[in-house]
C-alpha cells in the first residue's frame, strides 16, 4: 500500500486565516453601524417622543373632581347638597382575579347581595379599567380594618367621595330631581356637546329636574393633578394642581315650607299644585303626587325600588304638574266669557235662559248643565259664578273652534309655558286642522259644544292652568315660569339675580277683563261655587271651579260617584289668584279622581294661600311641626354637624257634579 502525504503550505494557510478574520471585522463592524444606527434613532432622532412616553410613565394626569352645586329654596334651605363618606371601589383591571377579590373583601368589610348586584351591573355598563364602587358608606372600623389588610388586595382602594343628599326627599322629587351615574347615553351627549373632557373623573350626572336643567351650572370645571408614580403604579408626590372649581350655588324661587304645605294639603290623593308669583313668573310650589325618594338614586337604585316605582300604576315618576294633561274643564270658562266680549259675541248685560241643557239646532241631542233644572236666567257674571254650561253650549257653538282656538292661544294653552324644566307636555288646544291631522276625521258641532266647558279634546297641564290665572292677575302681562331665582359664582361669591323674562303682552279690554275678574271674586263669596272654601278669608280670593270627565255617561244617566270605580270619578280643578286686588300668589290645583273643584280642589287651594298671606299653618303640619322641633331639642347631643351650605340670599265638564 502506498501512503499519501500533505505538506503543509505555512504562507497559504496565513493567507486563508487573514481572510476569514477580515470577512468577521466586517461582519462585526456592520453590525456595530447598525447598533450604532438604532442608537442614533432612538436617542436622536425618536429623543423628544420616547422622552414623552418616559415621562407619561412617570407622570399620571389625575383629574380632581369638582364640587357639585347646592340648590337651595329663596330663604337658602338646602333641597340638595353633598357630605364626603368612605367609599371602597374596585379597579377590575388591577385585580389578580375579580372573584377571589370579592370574596376576600366579603370577610373584612360588609358587602350585602344588593351591593354585589349593583357592583355587577356597573361592570357590565363600565370599562374594566374604571374605578367601581362596591360598598359606600364605610364605618371608620371597617376602614382601619381595610387600611391593615390593604397589601391583599390589589387594585382595591378606599377613597373619600363626596355623595349628594336630599334633605326634604320626596317633596320636591320632580322639581329638584336626582342624579345618576353616567351612562353612555349621558357620554355620547357631553361628547357631541364638547363637554365630555370636563366629566373625567366624574361618576354621576343629573338626571331629572333642576339637578338636569341646570346640569352645566352645577358640575363645575375639573381641576387636574400631574402625580409621580413609581413603576408599580402607586404615588410618590404630587408635582402641580389645577385646582377644580365648584358648581354654582342655585337658589330657586320655591319657598320650602309652601312646598310642604302644598305636598300636605293633596294628602293621600293623586294631582298637583303648581303656586306662582305673578309679580315675576316665579315658582313658589310645584308639588305632584305621588311623588319619589330622589335618595334612593344617588349609589344606583336597587332593582326591587325601581320596579316598584316603574310599575306602580300611580306613575310616581310622573311630573304631573308638567307631564299630566287634563280636560281643564269649568276652570276654561272665564276666558271663555272674555272671548265671547272681545269677540263681539257677547255683551256684559245679555242674558239666556238656562232650562238645564243645550240641543244643537235641527238636534233633539241634549248637552246637559251640572244643575238638572237649569239655573234660570243667566248673564255673564253669573255664567261664571254658579258655573252655568248651557251659557257655554250656546257661546262656543255661536263662536266657532276656530275663533276659540285663535284666542285661548293667547293664553297659553296647547302650547309648552317655557318653565326651565325638561319634559313639559304642550296640552291640546283642538282645532278642525288638529283633528284631521291626528285621527284623519272632520270636525263636528258637537265638538265644539263640549270644547266651551273644557271637555272633549282639550286638555292643559296644571302649569298652563297657573299661566293663564297669571295673565288674568296680570293684566295681560305673560312671564315665562322660572324656577331660578338667583345663584352664586363660587370663585367671587357674588350673586346675580335671573332676571323676569316678558313673554308676550295679551291686549285686553280694561272694562272687560275687570268684568271677569269681579265674576272671580264672586265665585268665592256666598252664592258662588267655591264660597265655602273661601269663607272667612281675610283677603279676596278670584277663582274658578272646574270639575272634568273621566269616563262618558249616558245621556239619560245621572253621575252617581258611588256607582262609579274610584280612577274613573270626575278630576277636581280649581285656580285662583289673591289678593284679588293686588295679586301676591297665583294657584292651580288638579286632583285625579276627587270628585267636584269646590269640594276638594278649592279647599286645597285656601290652605295654601293662607300660608302664603298669612303664615297660617294647617293643622297636620303645625303638629308634625312641633314633634320636629321636641325631636330635635331632645336629640341635639346626638346631632353631627349639618354639611355647609351657602348663606340665604340678601334681601334684595260636562259633569253632572257641581264645580
Amino acid at each position: 500500500m502506498k501512503n499519501h502525504y500533505r505538506l503543509i503550505n505555512p504562507e497559504e494557510e496565513f493567507h486563508g486565516y487573514r481572510q476569514r478574520l477580515r470577512i468577521a471585522g466586517i461582519g462585526a463592524t456592520l453590525l456595530f453601524l447598525v447598533l450604532l444606527g438604532r442608537f442614533f434613532w432612538l436617542q436622536v432622532l425618536e429623543y423628544e417622543r420616547y422622552q414623552s412616553l418616559a415621562e407619561n410613565n412617570r407622570i399620571a394626569l389625575v383629574p380632581a373632581v369638582p364640587s357639585r352645586g347646592s340648590i337651595l329654596d329663596r330663604n337658602g334651605a338646602a333641597l340638595a347638597h353633598n357630605f364626603s363618606s368612605h367609599t371602597l371601589e374596585i379597579t377590575p383591571s388591577k385585580t389578580g382575579g375579580l372573584d377571589e377579590t370579592l370574596a376576600g373583601l366579603a370577610d373584612i368589610v360588609r358587602i350585602e347581595p344588593g351591593d354585589l348586584k349593583r357592583f355587577r351591573r356597573l361592570l357590565a355598563e363600565s370599562k374594566n379599567f374604571e374605578s367601581l364602587p362596591i360598598r359606600a358608606h364605610l364605618t371608620e372600623e371597617e376602614v382601619a380594618r381595610f387600611a391593615v389588610n390593604r397589601f391583599r388586595f390589589p387594585g382595591v382602594e378606599i377613597r373619600a367621595r363626596q355623595f349628594r343628599q336630599y334633605p326634604f326627599g320626596e317633596s320636591f322629587s320632580h322639581v329638584v330631581g336626582y342624579i345618576g351615574r353616567i351612562n353612555q347615553k349621558d357620554v355620547d351627549a357631553l361628547s357631541e356637546d364638547g363637554l365630555l373632557a370636563n366629566y373625567k373623573g366624574t361618576d354621576h350626572i343629573g338626571k331629572m329636574g333642576v339637578e338636569k336643567s341646570y346640569e352645566r351650572w352645577l358640575h363645575g370645571k375639573t381641576g387636574i393633578e400631574k402625580v409621580e408614580i413609581e413603576s408599580s403604579g402607586r404615588p410618590v408626590r404630587i408635582l402641580s394642581r389645577t385646582p377644580p372649581m365648584a358648581g354654582h350655588a342655585i337658589y330657586l324661587h320655591l319657598d320650602s315650607q309652601l312646598q310642604q304645605v302644598a305636598e300636605k294639603v293633596l294628602g293621600d290623593y293623586r294631582g298637583a299644585i303648581v303656586a306662582l308669583d305673578p309679580a315675576n313668573g316665579g315658582v313658589l310650589a310645584l308639588v305632584s303626587r305621588p311623588g319619589f325618594d330622589p335618595n334612593l338614586f344617588v349609589d344606583g337604585i336597587d332593582p326591587v325600588n325601581w320596579n316598584l316605582l316603574n310599575n306602580s300604576p300611580d306613575h310616581p315618576m310622573i311630573n304631573r304638574a308638567l307631564r299630566g294633561a287634563y280636560p281643564p274643564g269649568s276652570t276654561i270658562k272665564p276666558f271663555m266669557a272674555l272671548a265671547g266680549l272681545e269677540l263681539g259675541y257677547r255683551k256684559p248685560g245679555d242674558t239666556i235662559v238656562d232650562p238645564g241643557f243645550y240641543s244643537l239646532p235641527g238636534s233633539s241631542h241634549r248637552f246637559r248643565d251640572w244643575k238638572k233644572d237649569g239655573h234660570g236666567l243667566v248673564d255673564l257674571k253669573k255664567s261664571i259664578v254658579v258655573s252655568c254650561d248651557t251659557y257655554y253650549y250656546q257661546l262656543a257653538q255661536q263662536m266657532g273652534i276656530r275663533n276659540m282656538h285663535d284666542y285661548l292661544a293667547r293664553f297659553g294653552f296647547g302650547r309648552k309655558t317655557g318653565v326651565d324644566l325638561d319634559g313639559e307636555m304642550a296640552g291640546v288646544l283642538p282645532s278642525p286642522e288638529w283633528k284631521r291631522k291626528r285621527f284623519k276625521q272632520p270636525w263636528w258641532p258637537g265638538e265644539t259644544v263640549i270644547a266651551g266647558i273644557g271637555q272633549g279634546y282639550s286638555l292643559a297641564t296644571p302649569m298652563q292652568l297657573a299661566v293663564a290665572t297669571m295673565i288674568l292677575a296680570n293684566n295681560g302681562t305673560v312671564y315665562k315660569p322660572q324656577l331660578i331665582r338667583a345663584w352664586r359664582d363660587p370663585a367671587t361669591g357674588k350673586v346675580s339675580m335671573a332676571a323676569p323674562e316678558v313673554m308676550d303682552q295679551v291686549q285686553m279690554r280694561p272694562d272687560y277683563l275687570e268684568i271677569i275678574r269681579q265674576a272671580m271674586v264672586d265665585v268665592t263669596r256666598p252664592g258662588g261655587t267655591a264660597a265655602a272654601s273661601a269663607a272667612g278669608a281675610p283677603y279676596a280670593i278670584a277663582g274658578k271651579t272646574g270639575t272634568a270627565q273621566v269616563i262618558g255617561i249616558k245621556q239619560n244617566e245621572r253621575y252617581d260617584e258611588h256607582r262609579i270605580a274610584a280612577r274613573h270619578r270626575d278630576h277636581a280643578l280649581f285656580v285662583a289668584f289673591a289678593p284679588a286686588e293686588a295679586p301676591r300668589i297665583v294657584v292651580a290645583v288638579m286632583v285625579e279622581n276627587g270628585g267636584s273643584g269646590s269640594g276638594t280642589a278649592a279647599p286645597m287651594a285656601r290652605k295654601v294661600m293662607d300660608y302664603w298671606l298669612l303664615g297660617k299653618l294647617p293643622e297636620a303640619l303645625r303638629a308634625e311641626e312641633v314633634e320636629a322641633i321636641e325631636a330635635e331639642m331632645a336629640e341635639s347631643d346626638d346631632l353631627e354637624a349639618a354639611p355647609e351650605t351657602p348663606a340665604p340670599l340678601p334681601h334684595s265638564e260636562m259633569s253632572d257634579a257641581p264645580d
